[in-house]
């Protein structure tokens, strides 16, 4: 059986546009579950749409309305989209509520965190001192500084790794703590790259970019795969139509 897995879009810096980078289905396409597009909708549609759900995969973006975790706005803060946060934050809810398997980026790794009631630093170069660049420029690909990976922890079981080298796109990061939610992973400045809930089936949440790699021999396709497997039990277990259920029966 093939899961089927949500994935956030934005207007990738665009208002009035939806865009997403291929990388994204490439990489659920590669795990093996079938992708679905979620552009931001109304927030009381997140549970139907859930319905129609394996998986929830929060894609990276721009800027969370601070306001949504009680803050004023930095000086730095760059473009929010108040439409696509009100949409995810329900959608992430949602999938929590019911259990259903996370995997979460860059900005979903933020959303997550707020949506558990956490808040964010709003602008790592004037905030954290002594922070190493993580708003890099140059190839999608390009690792730019190391990540340790927190004993024990699901991340550091899925990619059977204690550090590593990530490519890193933001400059935004996680402050406090959401409700439920464990450190796995920390930049060498002490930002936080990795997120978990040890006591859900599987919500799992990197700062960096794995779905950038997805065509390369070094990627972090791992992540993508355990989190196929997570949206694959779940279909299993909670079929969404008789057909599926017949499907999964056979498989």
């Amino acid at each position: 059986m093939r899961p089927v897995v949500g994935i956030t879009l934005g207007d990738g810096g665009r208002p009035g546009f939806h865009a997403m980078r291929e990388d994204y289905v490439r990489s659920v396409e590669q795990a093996g579950a079938v992708p679905v597009i979620l552009p931001p909708v109304r927030a009381e549609d997140a549970a139907a749409l859930v319905d129609r759900l394996d998986g929830l995969l929060l894609s990276g973006g721009v800027d969370v309305d601070p306001a949504l975790f009680g803050q004023a706005p930095h000086p730095k803060l760059g473009q929010v989209d108040r439409r696509r946060d009100d949409f995810e934050l329900a959608l992430t809810r949602e999938a929590l509520r019911r259990d259903m398997p996370i995997l979460a980026i860059c900005r979903g790794h933020q959303v997550l965190n707020v949506a558990t009631g956490g808040t964010l630093i709003q602008d790592i170069p004037s905030i954290v001192m002594g922070a190493v660049e993580h708003d890099a420029r140059g190839p999608r690909w390009r690792r730019v500084h190391r990540v340790d990976l927190s004993p024990p922890s699901r991340l550091r079981e899925i990619l059977g790794q204690d550090t590593m080298s990530v490519n890193s796109f933001h400059h935004q990061a996680v402050d406090r703590l959401g409700e439920g939610l464990v450190v796995s992973a920390l930049s060498e400045d002490g930002v936080v790259e990795g997120l978990e809930a040890p006591a859900r089936r599987f919500v799992l949440a990197v700062q960096w970019h794995p779905e950038s790699f997805w065509s390369r021999s070094d990627s972090f396709q791992l992540l993508f795969d355990a989190h196929a497997e997570a949206c694959r039990e779940e279909a299993l277990a909670c079929p969404r139509d008789p057909a599926r259920a017949h499907a999964g029966a056979r498989s």
